[in-house]
């Protein structure tokens, strides 16, 4: 389908998305955040996708919220109000909890519901000069879609302050809270998010699936025994699958899974 307010690209097994609004630093509206749904979505389905990058056009990653959009917001009604929040609570959904990797590509600002994109995604990437800020309590509004995300991101300790104090920060603090992965200079980025994505492309398609439900499953669970023997029955089930005997034979014989086409190792 064409975007109105995104760019798409798949390549060598990688989908990007990039936010194209560059005009107002890739600020997002109902349809921006309709299009990003639809987009993760269906790179979630494509199975030429492996790995899916999320970038910014332009000077910043993104702004949060378009003005206009959140004027818009002002005049509604509660019903109205939490139909359109449950969309950009759906969107982060969709990202977070895509079956396949996703990289988030951090170049600038990333302010407000930015910071939800980044922290839905899997990893994080940062241009050094890249800025963080949770600006919703300035304006008396909370972070609350994003919430989830961002707490799983950099802890509930540095959330207490940043979600309240809704200053900005530097992507060296990110870094050090652990909202990002890695930091990068700016003229490095791409190498830097290629890198990332060629270790992923490593790894077999339905156990990345596999993995984040596992992940979405134990994180923050208590060690019961339910829980030792639901991650006994998903190592038994993954052993069992095509892809999983493939992966230990391949090991074994000192050559490439069949998920890496071309010459042998």
């Amino acid at each position: 389908m064409a975007y109105v307010t995104l760019e798409i690209e798949v390549r060598d097994g990688i989908g990007r998305i990039w936010l194209n609004r560059p005009e107002i630093r890739n600020a997002f509206n109902e349809t921006a955040i309709a299009e990003l749904a639809k987009a993760f979505a269906g790179m979630g389905s494509d199975p030429a996708v492996r790995v899916v990058v999320l970038g910014g056009r332009g000077s910043a990653f993104s702004a949060g919220g378009d003005l206009n959009w959140m004027k818009k917001m002002a005049g509604f009604s509660f019903d109205e109000n939490y139909t359109d929040a449950l969309g950009l609570a759906d969107m982060l959904h969709t990202i977070a909890t895509l079956p396949k990797p996703t990289v988030a590509r951090v170049h600038g600002p990333a302010y407000a519901g930015g910071m939800g994109l980044v922290a839905a995604c899997d990893i994080a990437v940062a241009a050094e000069e890249a800025e963080f800020c949770l600006s919703e309590v300035k304006l008396g509004l909370v972070p609350a879609t994003i919430s989830p995300y961002v707490l799983a991101a950099m802890g509930e300790r540095a959330a207490r302050r940043y979600f309240l104090t809704a200053e900005r920060f530097s992507a060296a603090e990110a870094h050090r809270i652990g909202f990002v992965h890695a930091l990068t200079p700016a003229a490095g980025i791409d190498d830097a998010v290629a890198e990332i994505c060629r270790e992923l492309l490593s790894g077999g398609p339905a156990a990345h699936a596999a993995t984040k439900e596992l992940i979405q499953a134990v994180a923050g669970a208590p060690l019961t025994p339910e829980l030792l023997a639901d991650t006994a029955r998903r190592i038994a089930t993954a052993r069992a699958t095509p892809e999983g005997q493939e992966g230990v034979s391949a090991f074994l014989e000192k050559r490439r899974p069949a998920w890496l086409p071309g010459k042998k190792s």
